[in-house]
């Protein structure tokens, strides 16, 4: 399955991964990111060119876990832009559309996680499980 994402999205994701990323190595005061979510922002990161292709459940599942860490990490980002200046500012209106953009992404995978399931139930009759989530594959 595709996701389309459009310009200010992939932006805004680039920007919100690196962010991630780098404060996660800089960091030595915040406890470190688990190792799935990290590796999950890295592949995330490298897909970010434009559409994005989901070919099995957990591949969105994946995707899913990368974008709330971005997500979250936008939000906080957003919060601080704001408390710093005020909510006006060139600065925190930046940070709430760079949120905003990835929130909605993070909107339509969820969505797209729930089609996917539904699908794979709807085909084999039961909920998928976790083999499966892995080897029903969706085309683009």
């Amino acid at each position: 399955m595709i996701l389309m994402c459009n310009f200010e999205e992939v932006t805004a994701l680039t920007h919100g991964a690196h962010a991630y990323l780098s404060e996660r190595v800089e960091s030595s005061s915040r406890v470190a990111a688990p190792c799935e979510t990290r590796g999950a922002v890295e592949s995330l990161l490298s897909q970010l060119s434009g559409d994005l292709s989901v070919h099995t459940l957990s591949d969105q599942r994946q995707l899913c876990l990368a974008l709330e860490a971005v997500v979250e990490l936008l939000r906080e980002e957003m919060d601080t832009r704001v408390l710093a200046t005020h909510a006006a500012s060139e600065e925190a209106v930046a940070a709430y559309f760079d949120f905003a953009h990835a929130f909605a992404v993070m909107g339509r995978v969820k969505e797209m996680g729930e089609e996917m399931s539904a699908l794979v139930e709807l085909m084999t009759g039961a909920p998928p499980a976790n083999s499966m989530t892995r080897s029903f594959v969706f085309p683009d």
